[in-house]
């Protein structure tokens, strides 16, 4: 241990996260960046508000990238070469974690000694490059799992892989080594007790935010004419990434359920999915269209590419209900900004969705993933309009109880907790 690392200052100057398989730069819905990536771009531009640095080292994915971005004033994202030049499965990059971390430690040495105050790691595969790290550097590491191998198992898609052993593996070192393991619920917290045998005095429940000045209540019509939708149209909507675990195939199977219930609603009846093929959902691309066309509504449903910015806020808009059907969530961001723009979701019951929807005031929790379960919790909101417009006034109140200023600022207070912690256990040993 180096001791004359250690500062009187709590809150670090500038901090390393490590996201390995996925960059904030990228667009969310594509490959495999999603809420991570959103999480990571948006806590790193606050920290930095706050006269935290932050320095976000990734997998160059191309020889085209530039070593480093500025993704905002204080904020760097690094690309690491670690094998080919190309986007590769998380199952393939473990083989490539040892040049990464080489990588990682490679540019702190070229810096002034004590150049990084912590280690915040994103996924458990960036989790071993920072238990690494943080031997070299003698500084502390926290932890931010987003999802859990041992969870997903459990809550497996019918048809979908389970998790290798090795990622259990691995995050069971992790979670031993890390010094501040973040979560996004009580739920998560207990999961990680229970399933991992964490330490519950590591453990801090941090809520993700949403971006309230992005995501806010607009013009439907405007919504909807961008889209080139139907004035009068009843919109479902699903965004995220196309995968077995996200269940998008939920949401399609009650549409073509509510229709056959009413066929007079298939003349106004549109299904928005937003998004792209990611993890095992590469292995069939396009089942999601198959199955549109084998349950007789391909004429409803309406395949549009990853949405981001102003477009993705359209999406939302123009919906009369987002839904999240997913069979695992450790939070559920779109749920989120589905809501801060006034309109209602309907969302699996599991994980951490019943934090994120306040059920019966945001939205509606579904327990099971039942075509006809879901059918009816959608046509209980979209055609009984005092319903919706209650619920839609009601996500508004309850996504504005999130933010990321909120968010930064508890994580900060963890980074300065575990930074004491590790100062008094590294002055221990030295004595």
């Amino acid at each position: 241990m180096k001791i004359s690392r250690y500062r009187a200052a709590v809150r670090p100057r500038r901090i390393a996260v490590l996201s390995v398989h996925t960059s904030p730069l990228e667009q969310p819905g594509t490959n495999d960046a999603g809420g991570m990536n959103v999480y990571i771009a948006q806590t790193a531009v606050e920290m930095a508000r706050r006269g935290t640095s932050v320095e976000v080292f990734t997998r160059a994915t191309s020889s085209d990238q530039p070593p480093v971005v500025e993704l905002a004033p204080g904020v760097l994202v690094r690309h690491i070469p670690a094998g080919p030049f190309e986007p590769l499965t998380r199952g393939e990059l473990p083989s490539q974690l040892c040049a990464f971390t080489s990588g990682v430690l490679r540019t702190e040495a070229f810096q002034e000694p004590g150049h990084y105050d912590l280690i915040h790691s994103h996924y458990w595969l960036s989790g071993q490059v920072g238990w690494l790290a943080r031997e070299r550097w003698g500084v502390p590491l926290v932890h931010t799992a987003h999802t859990l191998a041992k969870v997903k198992n459990a809550a497996l898609a019918e048809g979908d892989t389970p998790e290798p052993r090795t990622r259990v593996i691995g995050e069971e070192q992790v979670v031993a080594e890390a010094d501040r393991l973040v979560v996004n619920t009580a739920v998560e917290a207990e999961q990680l007790v229970n399933l991992y045998d964490a330490d519950p005095d590591a453990v801090r429940t941090v809520s993700p935010g949403v971006d309230l000045e992005r995501f806010r209540p607009g013009s439907v019509a405007e919504a909807r004419a961008a889209l080139g939708l139907p004035g009068d149209a009843v919109v479902l909507a699903f965004a995220g990434r196309i995968q077995p675990l996200k269940a998008p195939d939920v949401l399609l199977r009650a549409a073509a359920t509510l229709v056959r219930r009413d066929p007079e609603l298939r003349r106004r009846l549109v299904v928005l999915v937003a998004g792209g093929p990611s993890g095992t959902g590469l292995d069939q691309p396009t089942s999601l269209r198959k199955l549109a066309a084998d349950l007789g509504i391909n004429d409803l449903v309406r395949f549009l590419p990853p949405q981001g910015g102003q477009d993705l806020v359209n999406v939302y808009r123009a919906a009369d209900v987002v839904a999240v059907p997913s069979h695992n969530e450790s939070f559920g961001l779109v749920a989120l900004e589905a809501q801060a723009c006034g309109t209602p979701v309907v969302a699996a019951r599991v994980g951490g969705l019943p934090v994120a929807v306040a059920d019966g005031e945001s939205g509606v929790l579904v327990p099971t993933h039942a075509p006809d379960d879901w059918a009816d919790a959608l046509a209980g909101v979209v055609l009984r309009p005092r319903v919706r417009e209650s619920l839609a006034r009601g996500a508004h109140r309850h996504a504005a109880r999130f933010s990321w200023q909120r968010t930064t600022e508890a994580l900060l207070d963890t980074y300065a907790e575990a930074t004491r912690a590790f100062r008094s256990t590294a002055l221990e040993v030295a004595v």
